[in-house]
């Protein structure tokens, strides 16, 4: 009888070893993922404090019941602006008094400038020629907005 209590207890306690271990595991692992997320956050925080740009030399014209608005963005910031992909083009038009997204591949980059280091990608103190397509016929106000959330606008 004194060895069934004796088994008892030791199965007893390896479970409570288990569950404990089981615990303790989840606990570390959550933290880490939580470190990583604030790392993350911390780091896009940080990209976005050194990302900035300026709209020069910006005008609109129509060509076949379209508007055509062409503009040049500098880099005056201190990080490389590379993810066009995800940049963004709102345009207000005054005739149809609505707001247009345009995403990457309706507006395209015409002149990529005197650009020999980093190709395709807009670095510090470099410019970008734009294209940018509408649909309506009298664009008022266009704003470009970057990946990271980053934007300037331009009234026309």
């Amino acid at each position: 009888m004194a060895v069934a209590d004796l088994i008892g207890a030791a199965v007893g306690v390896m479970l409570l070893v288990i569950v404990a271990y089981l615990l303790v595991g989840s606990t570390i692992s959550t933290a880490e993922i939580v470190t990583n997320a604030q790392k993350s956050v911390a780091l896009q925080e940080q990209t976005q404090m050194r990302t900035d740009f300026t709209i020069v030399n910006a005008y609109a014209y129509v060509e076949a019941d379209q508007s055509i608005i062409n503009c040049t963005i500098q880099n005056t910031g201190s990080e490389i602006i590379s993810d066009f992909p995800h940049m963004d083009v709102i345009v207000y038009d005054n005739s149809s008094k609505e707001y247009e997204i345009y995403p990457y591949g309706t507006w395209t980059i015409t002149n990529r400038g005197d650009e020999f280091i980093h190709l395709s990608e807009l670095d510090p103190g470099e410019s970008y020629t734009l294209l940018i397509t509408t649909q309506g016929t009298s664009p008022k106000w266009f704003q470009i907005t970057t990946g990271n959330g980053i934007y300037e606008s331009k009234i026309l």
